[in-house]
């Protein structure tokens, strides 16, 4: 066999071409009605359906990445920490904060009479000062 003596196993077929003229009154080809029938018919992307129906602005954008800390204020301390001890694991036994709260701030509402020792939490200025003044001490 030689390359001259090759043949394909299918035969190629031109594409209709339609709508070019015809009969006057018929549709050339392009069957009736309907958007492929028209001139310049072109059907638009399934995604752009998708994108429109996707709200355009809403909603806050910027987000911040980290949870904001759970709080407790200084005059309920006194009320249900049993102990001088102040510390995650205390805060959670006195149900002040729950088990997922990651980071835990101390605010300096209300008043302290009992010296507290503060051990590893976030802590504000005026907490700190009323905790202070109140013989307890703030450890790093």
């Amino acid at each position: 066999m030689q390359l001259h003596q090759l043949k394909p196993l299918h035969k190629n077929r031109n594409k209709k071409r339609v709508g070019r003229g015809g009969k006057r009154g018929t549709t050339s080809g392009r069957g009736t009605k309907g958007q492929k029938s028209r001139s310049g018919h072109r059907i638009r992307p399934a995604e752009r359906d998708l994108i429109q129906r996707l709200p355009k602005l809403r909603g806050f954008k910027n987000k911040p990445l980290e949870s904001k800390p759970a709080v407790v204020n200084v005059g309920d301390l006194e009320k249900k920490i049993k102990g001088d001890i102040i510390s995650k694991e205390s805060l959670l036994e006195a149900g002040f904060i729950r088990k997922s709260d990651k980071r835990v701030k101390i605010l300096g509402k209300g008043e302290v009479n009992k010296s507290f020792r503060v051990e590893k939490l976030g802590i504000s200025e005026s907490a700190k000062k009323k905790i202070e003044a109140a013989g307890g001490k703030i450890l790093p």
